[in-house]
């Protein structure tokens, strides 16, 4: 098992790659070379540069990502795709993607999209707090414990 991160704007990589260390568990890390960086990460992360592009990164993560990994991201599009590989995919506030949630999730997405082509305003994302950090890091710790036979 991997911990993939979908890295463009992630805001848990630090908390995600903590508890791979806890568990002894690779992180690999997609991202733009836009996002390229020089600093010093444990010897269990690595970094895939893909090139600029809306969606260069996602198709990256689908040719990488195996039946029992995990995968943190945001993009609910990413999700639905790895889902059927048999990855566990979760979002930066905690919440399990699933094939019993995901639809309704992407008709959502569909909804707003239509709804600001036509000119509406619709609501962003709040911001990322403290709180939004821990529920995130106590749903991956759970997802990773199932994961790994320890409940």
């Amino acid at each position: 098992m991997k911990l993939f991160i979908d890295g463009d704007g992630s805001p848990v990589k630090e908390e995600t790659i903590e508890l791979a260390r806890k568990y002894q568990l690779p992180v690999v890390i997609v991202t733009s070379v836009d996002h390229y960086t020089t600093k010093e990460y444990p010897d269990f992360v690595t970094f895939v540069y893909v090139d600029k592009g809306a969606d260069s990164a996602d198709y990256r993560i689908v040719g990488l990502t195996k039946p029992g990994d995990v995968l943190v991201t945001q993009d609910y599009g990413l999700a639905s795709l790895v889902l059927s590989k048999g990855v566990r995919v979760i979002h930066q506030l905690g919440k399990e993607y699933t094939s019993d949630n995901i639809e309704t999730m992407l008709e959502q997405r569909y909804f707003s999209a239509k709804l600001r082509k036509a000119g509406q305003r619709t609501k962003g994302p709040k911001a990322f707090t403290s709180e939004d950090r821990e529920r995130f890091e106590e749903s991956l710790e759970a997802i990773i414990r199932k994961q790994v036979g320890e409940e």
